[in-house]
Order: structure tokens, then C-alpha cells, then sequence
């Protein structure tokens, strides 16, 4: 964040050095035309998927040279049809779906909840002084030490799992939003008032814009942490369905096949959350970039 974020004042002149930007009179349009886009695929990074393919590489040959035995580690072609089965029965979609409904709403009641801690915590020192202490206590407290607790107030259904899972997600975005809002430069702040600006706008166009980097942080580590907790709640609170108790089932009826398609799920979902976030968080800051430079 710079100093260019404060208005300048109405009637103020531009610099001579601005003026004599000799890119400025060049159209958007010709100079976006100027650099032709890329193919979609020279653009990806291929490299990443050079340890899976070697891992499913010496997976296929371990498995076909009968090393270890089948009960132990079945083959990936083996995994592939009990996903197809899987796919096709529907099993995949009703267990999928009620894992990410359940880690969706836990992630929105633990990231509001969050916000509104971190920015009381943030804004102001009597709530620094009442709760932080108790919040930082509450946070040196293991995440499945509540378990217990929770399975007895809330039972083991998905109100339990939504509670442990907002846990997860409110610790994260409650302290790096507190975390971001201390870390405001006191310059950025003292530049605001000289411009007379009210608390609202101190706010809204200085303290929050400039938090806003570690604020992203809690919401991706929230994101992760509680699509963590949610195959943990599913394996501790075991009522229900889902992704967790998919592998519960596996592993009860020592099928390792069913048990690796659960852990390639919980992978690749993992992977396209992180994707999502990180794309979201590249379209804002991009979105915040171009405002910035009108």
C-alpha cells in the first residue's frame, strides 16, 4: 500500500513529471494489443505434475510386481474402477457435497465470527485488554481437545461438526485480522488526519486497504484448516455422511482400494480450494490495482 491511496486536494496541480508520461497517450486498447496473450497451455506449469506421475509410476509397479500384498496396496487401475462405481452409483457426490456443505457453513459462521473478534481486538484497547488475554490463552488449546465437549453439548450430528469446524476457521481470521489492523504504518494514519479524514473513512480507505494482505491470510488458512477439520469432525463425530466416513468404511471393511480413492478425493479437493482462494485473492488485489491507478 502507498501513499497514493489519500486524495489529492480539489484544484491541486499534477507534476511536471507526470505530465510528461510518454506512454499516456497511447490508447488501453494498442497496448494491450501490443502483447498477444499466450496459448492457455504454454501458460501452465507442467512441472508439478512431474512427482505424481512418478508416484503413480512406482505405485503401478509395486502393485503389478506383487511386492507388497494386494490387501495392503491394491493397484491405481483398481482404484480407478472403484471411482468409477463411485461416480456412477452417486456415493461420490451425496458423501462430497456433505463434506463441502458442512465446510462451507463452518467456514462462514468461524470467518464472520472472526472478523468481528479480530476487529474488536484491532480497533480497540478496552477489548485488547478484556479479551485478549483469554483469547490467547484460547488459542494455545488443541482444536480436537474441544471434541469431547462438543459431542456433548451438541451431540454428533452436523451441529456439532458446523461448531468444531467454525473453531477451526475463527481462530486463523480473528488473529491476523488483529494482527493486520496493529500492523497499519502510524505514517498512513497520520497522513489521514492531516487530511481531516472522520473515523469511518480512516477506516475504510486506510486501515482496512492496508490490512487487508493478512487479513487474506486468515481467510486462506481458515479456508484450509477447516476443510481439515472437516475430515477429522467426520472421523470423530461419526454420524453422518461424507468423505471421512467414506474412508471410515474402507478401512472397517479393510477395502484399501476405497480407502485410497477417499484419500485422492480429500487431496484433490484440498487442491481445488486452495486454487479457488488464491485465484480470489489475485482477482481483488488486481480489481484493487486498477482502481488504484485511475
Amino acid at each position: 500500500m502507498s501513499l497514493a491511496l489519500f486524495k489529492r486536494p480539489a484544484g491541486s496541480k499534477q507534476s511536471a513529471d507526470a505530465s510528461c508520461d510518454c506512454g499516456s497517450n497511447v490508447p488501453a486498447s494498442f497496448q494491450r494489443a501490443a502483447r498477444p496473450r499466450r496459448p492457455l497451455l504454454s501458460r501452465v506449469d507442467w512441472r508439478g505434475a512431474v512427482l505424481p506421475v512418478v508416484a503413480i509410476a512406482i505405485w503401478w509397479a509395486i502393485s503389478e510386481a506383487h511386492v507388497v500384498k494386494s490387501g495392503l496396496l491394491v493397484s491405481p487401475a483398481q482404484v480407478l474402477a472403484t471411482a468409477w462405481q463411485q461416480i456412477v452409483s452417486g456415493a461420490l457426490f451425496k458423501a462430497l457435497s456433505a463434506s463441502l456443505i458442512r465446510e462451507a457453513s463452518g467456514f462462514v459462521i468461524g470467518t464472520l465470527g472472526g472478523l468481528l473478534l479480530g476487529s474488536a481486538l484491532g480497533f480497540s484497547r478496552l477489548a485488547t485488554r478484556m479479551i485478549g488475554p483469554s483469547f490467547d490463552t484460547f488459542k494455545q488449546i488443541s482444536l480436537f481437545a474441544w471434541i469431547p465437549l462438543i459431542s456433548v453439548w451438541f451431540g454428533l450430528g452436523d451441529a456439532a461438526k458446523v461448531v468444531f469446524l467454525s473453531l477451526a476457521a475463527l481462530l486463523p481470521v480473528a488473529a491476523h485480522t488483529c494482527d493486520g489492523i496493529h500492523a497499519v504504518p502510524r505514517t498512513y494514519i497520520e497522513v489521514a488526519r492531516a487530511f481531516r479524514y472522520s473515523r469511518w473513512q480512516l477506516i475504510r480507505a486506510v486501515i482496512l486497504p492496508a490490512a487487508l494482505p493478512s487479513i487474506f491470510t486468515g481467510l486462506y488458512l481458515a479456508l484450509i484448516y477447516s476443510w481439515l477439520a472437516t475430515l477429522g469432525a467426520e472421523y470423530l463425530l461419526v454420524a453422518g455422511s461424507g468423505i471421512g466416513n467414506t474412508l471410515i468404511d474402507g478401512s472397517e471393511q479393510f477395502r484399501m482400494d476405497l480407502v485410497l480413492f477417499g484419500v485422492i478425493v480429500v487431496g484433490v479437493t484440498g487442491w481445488a480450494l486452495n486454487a479457488l482462494a488464491r485465484a480470489a485473492e489475485r482477482a481483488i488485489f488486481a480489481r484493487r490495482s486498477q482502481a488504484g491507478a485511475r
